[in-house]
């Protein structure tokens, strides 16, 4: 648990400290002396709406963002009608960059109204000069913008706002070093997630994450190591490694080391009891790895390995540098040391140049493979990147027919599997309520699978004994067995 007490000591009337992460507790205690003044003058709390879209990287920033938020005196509330509302954005789809802008013109009114309101807006689509372009022009109402690479310095920006009333903008091209040590305000007690890496080097020609989130850089294995045994301490049993590709983690630190080697250390703390990653890129994953996750009971039977495409034709199109034959022998390899292993990936449908053929290739793997789930995603043009300009440019007709096509295998697919568990046994971490039925809770197996069966709030972060007996395609009903 953080120590919020180290931020309570520091002496504000003087400049703000140089190092890092010691500016930003400055800059937070800064900001609460602001709060309180503000409290007295309008004579209430203060609320926070917290907007995260995206991946689990900004899940994850967006709990620093809310605990710093939360310690300078916000109060964090379920409508968007709050006093600070933060965007933390995602990029990788046209769509979601169309939603932003239309909850952005919701809130016009409603600053309008409320002289306290400030809107801010981070994450990867910031990234982005033509957004950030668009949101100067058409919704000059925003009071701050800054990217994926200064995300540690929230603090240090707000209060730049409130003492200069004006919008605030703060964009970097790349990153320029790694801050941790920030609070963090977890949805669960029980489990969390850590980044032990951040940026991508692969440069696949659909996607823009690279260019939004930078280059690879690995944090130092101590300082992961520290961090989850301090969790751990704090009562977390279950950690989610993140990266946008653990696989290639440790290849920038000063002494390399792999992912495997990592992952292997992180088995060893005591108390630890679940451990997840993701994302993993099929060219980096090692038999190393799949030996260390065969030797430890602690890593979860979930793989997360992404496809995209079964053509290797159109594989070598998107930069995968893999071919339909190597990722078939990897998912061998895997499945003979990991005989319980369920897999999920993602798949993208009507990439340029995209041909029947090339789709039924697509199709033959997810029929030799038998994903337990699939991610399935329509082409989105992503301007910035390679593929946008390419010819030959799949008619949206025809991309439709072939996603219905390939969601009913996929359907067909987990359902068989699903129903292929009715009458195991299996452990559960029971992770909340159920949201429809009082009398029951609801859990996840190693697999990743959602259980749902009777039992009270007091078995919420606890790992169970449960036969499945019932499959209901995306999730089980269970029964828990007592000892």
């Amino acid at each position: 648990m953080f120590d919020y007490s180290v931020i309570d000591r520091i002496d504000t009337s003087g400049e703000a400290p140089l190092e890092e992460p010691m500016r930003q507790y400055y800059f937070m205690k800064k900001c609460k002396e602001w709060m309180e003044e503000t409290k007295d003058r309008v004579g209430r709390e203060l609320t926070l709406s917290m907007q995260t879209m995206g991946c689990q990287m900004n899940a994850r920033d967006s709990e620093k963002f809310e605990a710093i938020l939360t310690y300078i005196g916000y109060k964090t509330v379920d409508s968007t009608s709050a006093d600070f509302v933060l965007y933390n954005t995602c990029t990788v789809r046209e769509n979601a960059n169309l939603k932003v802008y239309g909850r952005l013109g919701q809130l016009k009114n409603q600053k309008k109204r409320n002289p306290e309101m400030k809107i801010a807006m981070c994450g990867c689509m910031m990234q982005e000069p033509t957004v950030v372009e668009k949101i100067k022009k058409s919704y000059p109402y925003v009071d701050i913008i800054f990217g994926t690479h200064n995300v540690y310095k929230l603090a240090e920006i707000l209060y730049t706002q409130i003492i200069s009333e004006r919008t605030i903008i703060d964009i970097w091209d790349e990153a320029k070093g790694i801050v941790e040590d920030l609070p963090s305000l977890r949805k669960h007690s029980f489990k969390a997630a850590v980044n032990i890496m951040y940026g991508c080097n692969n440069y696949c020609t659909y996607c823009i994450v690279p260019y939004v989130r930078g280059r690879e850089r690995s944090r130092k294995p101590e300082e992961i190591i520290a961090e989850i045994k301090s969790l751990v301490a704090d009562g977390v049993i279950e950690i989610m490694l993140l990266g946008q590709n653990v696989n290639s983690y440790g290849k920038t630190l000063d002494n390399p080391m792999s992912f495997a080697e990592l992952l292997k250390l992180v088995t060893e703390i005591e108390g630890l009891k679940r451990i997840r990653f993701m994302t993993s890129h099929p060219k980096d994953l090692s038999d190393e790895l799949i030996e260390v996750m065969a030797s430890s009971d602690k890593i979860c039977t979930q793989l997360h390995l992404p496809l995209q495409a079964g053509s290797t034709r159109i594989l070598k199109k998107m930069n995968r540098v893999y071919t339909k034959e190597s990722y078939l022998d990897l998912v061998d390899r895997i499945k003979s040391k990991l005989p319980n292993i369920s897999l999920s990936t993602d798949i993208i449908v009507g990439f340029p140049g995209e041909t029947d053929e090339d789709f039924e290739e697509t199709m033959d793997v997810l029929r030799r493979v038998r994903y337990e789930n699939v991610y399935s995603f329509i082409y989105s043009k992503r301007t910035g990147t390679p593929a946008a300009t390419m010819d030959n440019q799949v008619p949206e007709d025809v991309i439709k027919e072939r996603f219905d096509r390939m969601l009913e295998l996929i359907r067909s697919i987990s359902s068989e599997i699903a129903d292929s568990r009715v009458g195991m046994e299996c452990d559960i971490l029971i992770e909340e309520p159920n949201d429809h039925d009082s009398t029951m809770v609801t859990g996840r197996m190693s697999g990743n699978a959602v259980v749902h069966c009777v039992g009270s709030k007091d078995l919420i972060g606890k790992i169970v004994r449960v036969k499945l007996l019932e499959s209901k395609g995306f999730y089980y009903i269970g029964e828990i067995i007592n000892d």
